[in-house]
């Protein structure tokens, strides 16, 4: 069964995933960044990580985001 994310972060086709890790310290958070695209002529979404120009400040704003969530899931513990 495929662990379930935590959280997630989307701005338009970018979107941070995070996840939690249960660890001999605590809760570990993990982010992963993606685009999302479906490509020319299918009905299937893919994700990549790879991005351009155009997508860098939204990387950024969900980075910031998800930074975010966690610090707040943090502190509220």
């Amino acid at each position: 069964m495929a662990k379930k994310s935590a959280h997630e972060v989307r701005i338009g086709r970018i979107k941070a995933v995070i996840w939690e890790n249960e660890t001999s310290v605590g809760i570990r958070h993990n982010v992963q960044i993606q685009r999302i695209y479906r490509p020319e002529g299918s009905e299937e979404w893919q994700t990549s990580d790879s991005f351009g120009r155009d997508d860098l400040l939204l990387v950024a704003k969900v980075a910031d985001l998800a930074h975010t969530w966690i610090y707040d899931q943090k502190k509220a513990s």
